[in-house]
C-alpha cells in the first residue's frame, strides 16, 4: 500500500521560507515522477510542481522563480522549497504520482500572513 507523508507546513510571514518534505513508502519511488499539489479552500486541488524521474523540473506560473521541487532517491522523499512566499501561496500541499495518482496523504498547512 502506497503511503505518501507530507511534513513541514507552518505559518510564515509573507516573503518568509518554507522547506516541505513528502517520504513515499509502498512504490518504487525512483521510478515514478512526482509532483506537489496545493489545494486552497473553496478551490480545486492545483499541481504546482513536478519532477521526472531524470530530475527535469516544471512549475506552475504562479510558483516559477520562488519554488524549487527536488527529489532524493536513497531517502524516498521530495522536496518543495517554496522561497518569497504570498499569502495567496496559503493553502494544504500534497505530493503524490504524477502519472499514476495515489491515495492523498493528509498534506501539510502552509499560511502565509501579510
Amino acid at each position: 500500500q502506497v503511503q505518501l507523508v507530507e511534513s513541514g507546513g507552518g505559518l510564515v510571514q509573507a516573503g518568509g521560507s518554507l522547506r516541505l518534505s513528502c517520504v513515499v513508502s509502498g512504490m518504487l519511488f525512483g521510478g515514478r515522477p512526482m509532483g506537489w499539489y496545493r489545494q486552497a479552500p473553496g478551490k480545486q486541488r492545483e499541481l504546482v510542481a513536478r519532477i521526472t524521474i531524470g530530475g527535469i523540473t516544471n512549475y506552475a506560473d504562479s510558483v516559477r522563480g520562488r519554488f524549487t521541487i527536488s527529489r532524493d532517491n536513497s531517502k524516498n522523499t521530495v522536496y518543495l522549497q517554496m522561497n518569497n512566499l504570498t499569502p495567496d501561496d496559503t493553502s494544504v500541499y500534497y505530493c503524490n504520482d504524477i502519472s499514476l495518482l495515489r491515495s492523498w496523504g493528509q498534506g501539510t498547512q502552509v499560511t502565509v500572513s501579510s
